[in-house]
């Protein structure tokens, strides 16, 4: 765990409540819904969420077997996460979670995921960061604390999986892949048998195929 998430994490303990660390690509509308998840889960167990950064685009560098159309969208996912995490390292983590909200919001649920720079500046304005951050969208001037959180998260559960990410008490798995993202203490129901379950020591893998796209309210 990174010196600054220790920190975090330890000051958030001596409150009384336990650190759920999520780690997220901005472009995933899969791990949009989960976030939605996590934050309603907040409301009715006591844990707090920590939030970081991952890249599908990192994630999959070098893997020349992807469809074509693929490999396209990732190109095109360097450039949020690439902000979010200039923010980060320039202004704080906790500018993150806002910043993610509004970047995020604009993509899923607003269907503008082809937007990408409009959105960007959009986001940096509605919460009140420097315009200048969008400099850092073609830039590579920060990849390498980029590409360590994102290895902070992946290598919790391995390389054959993707985001999101979540760790706790000593527990981590990838998703859960839902939707729609339950909300009130379906929430926590959910949350309390995902952990329960991820945290058996043997325990790998639940799916069943999905038979829906995510569904945003």
């Amino acid at each position: 765990m990174s010196t600054a998430t220790q920190t975090a994490t330890d000051s958030t303990e001596a409150a009384g409540t336990d650190v759920a660390d999520f780690w997220f690509d901005p472009a995933c509308p899969w791990a949009w819904m989960t976030s939605r998840w996590i934050t309603e889960v907040e409301k009715v167990r006591d844990i707090t969420v920590r939030w970081h950064i991952m890249s599908l685009s990192v994630l999959n560098e070098g893997r020349e077997e992807l469809p074509e159309n693929y490999k396209a969208m990732l190109a095109k996912g360097w450039g949020p996460v690439r902000v979010i995490n200039a923010a980060r390292v320039l202004h704080g983590e906790e500018w993150v979670k806002p910043l993610y909200d509004a970047i995020g919001t604009r993509f899923h649920p607003g269907g503008r995921g082809d937007e990408r720079h409009e959105v960007l500046v959009e986001a940096l304005a509605e919460v009140g960061l420097p315009a200048e951050l969008i400099d850092f969208e073609d830039s590579d001037e920060h990849d390498e604390s980029l590409r360590a959180s994102h290895a902070e998260g992946i290598s919790l559960v391995g390389e054959d999986v993707g985001t999101p990410v979540v760790a706790f008490n000593g527990t981590a798995f990838f998703g859960p892949v839902i939707t729609p993202a339950p909300k009130g203490e379906e929430a926590g129901k959910l949350w309390d048998g995902v952990v329960a379950v991820a945290s058996y020591p043997g325990f790998y893998e639940i799916k069943r195929t999905r038979t829906q796209g995510p569904i945003f309210d």
